[in-house]
């Protein structure tokens, strides 16, 4: 009998390696890389963490990440954005924590975990691939990254598709730091490295979940929890003239209504991630409320008896994040000391003024308590926690 010899024949990936320095970046190398993976292909990059594995959200690209991985499918992957302001197309209403962690945090080593409405959820099956919705959401919530790596930016800019990015490591092993340790685990096994260099902070990102039950770490990174604390708190100012009657008034009543909307007590506030306070545009520092103002509070059950009035300057406009102002008059003098801050700064009762009761009857001042209250009420409303 003549003996057959039956050959396999393997295909044999090789590992394209593209060298940018992030300085003068090539974007034509940044398209070509972008092009891959649009079209399916696995490419690691650098990132001011670690590096990643780029891989567009498609059933056939994420199985072949899973494989790469060493991962069981069903894996859920963090989403990972070129810009900041990307992040509305995948959470449709972003609480105010959050929105300031966005702020403060993105490009940077900070992976968000945002919790969704079941509103948002059916809005967001409704809007978005049925692939690309089943890898990206779990449980109400969705994971995104927004690097501050000049490489990454550009790469994530210029993918069509959406994509997720792990870190270059198989499963078990230390996450690459170095275009080097991703050739030593997957030489052959992608189709791209982006060699940008060594990593900045040569640790992962720290995971934070933000939602209704305040601020959780799900991974120790980057940034630790004092730093994310201070970095995620949200700070209201409420201001009128001297700093004695109105917007120490609306600091109080305010207190009152955020933390029942928090479920806290007023004490509580600040560690829930809110900070409240109030100003005069004329320089009373150290002034009390009135005692009309306090007798006013007393009736809503706000106590406002240890207020001292504070003058506003350009760091206590700078320092907070929403400004609510009594008349327009003082709306004119936070433009006047930080003309580019303005637009942070609205008149609490919407369109209408708060008049001073100042050196008027008790009756006075009670109507205008009703007022700031009436007028609270509706900003809390509006607020999304």
């Amino acid at each position: 009998m003549q003996l057959g010899v039956v050959w396999c024949i393997l295909e044999i990936m090789e590992t394209k390696i593209i060298k940018i320095d992030p300085a003068k970046i090539d974007s034509e190398k940044i398209a070509e890389a972008a092009r891959l993976i649009d079209e399916g292909g696995l490419a690691a990059f650098p990132t001011e963490t670690v590096y990643g594995i780029a891989c567009m959200v498609e059933d056939n690209s994420l199985t072949k990440l899973n494989n790469l991985k060493g991962r069981g499918a069903g894996k859920y992957y963090t989403l990972h954005i070129g810009r900041k302001d990307n992040v509305g197309k995948y959470v449709p209403n972003i609480g105010l924590r959050a929105k300031k962690l966005i702020k403060t945090a993105w490009p940077g080593p900070l992976t968000i975990v945002f919790e969704l409405s079941d509103s948002d959820i059916k809005k967001q099956k409704k809007n978005l691939k049925k692939e690309v919705f089943k890898c990206l959401y779990n449980d109400n919530s969705i994971g995104i990254r927004c690097p501050d790596n000049a490489v990454a930016s550009m790469l994530l800019q210029q993918t069509k598709r959406p994509v997720v990015a792990p870190s270059a490591n198989k499963t078990g092993h230390q996450p690459a730091t170095e275009a080097g340790q991703v050739l030593e685990q997957f030489s052959g096994q992608i189709d791209l490295l982006i060699d940008g260099g060594p990593c900045k902070y040569k640790k992962s990102s720290t995971v934070v979940k933000i939602g209704k039950k305040g601020l959780e770490i799900l991974r120790e990174g980057v940034y630790g929890k004092d730093e994310l604390e201070a970095m995620s708190q949200v700070k209201f100012l409420f201001i009128c003239t001297g700093n004695t009657c109105r917007s120490p008034m609306a600091e109080g009543i305010f207190c009152k209504y955020l933390a029942e909307k928090l479920q806290c007590n007023v004490d509580q506030l600040q560690k829930k991630g809110y900070k409240v306070a109030s100003a005069g545009v004329l320089n009373m520092a150290g002034s009390p409320a009135s005692e009309e103002a306090i007798a006013a509070c007393a009736d809503k059950g706000v106590d406002i008896k240890d207020h001292k009035s504070t003058t506003l300057t350009q760091q206590l406009i700078e320092e907070y994040d929403v400004i609510y102002a009594m008349a327009r008059i003082h709306r004119e003098r936070v433009a006047d000391l930080c003309p580019e801050e303005a637009d942070k700064c609205v008149l609490i009762a919407g369109d209408e003024e708060i008049p001073d009761p100042i050196g008027q009857s008790e009756r006075v001042f009670k109507d205008c308590a009703d007022s700031i209250e009436k007028a609270v009420r509706e900003r809390i409303r509006e607020l999304w926690i």
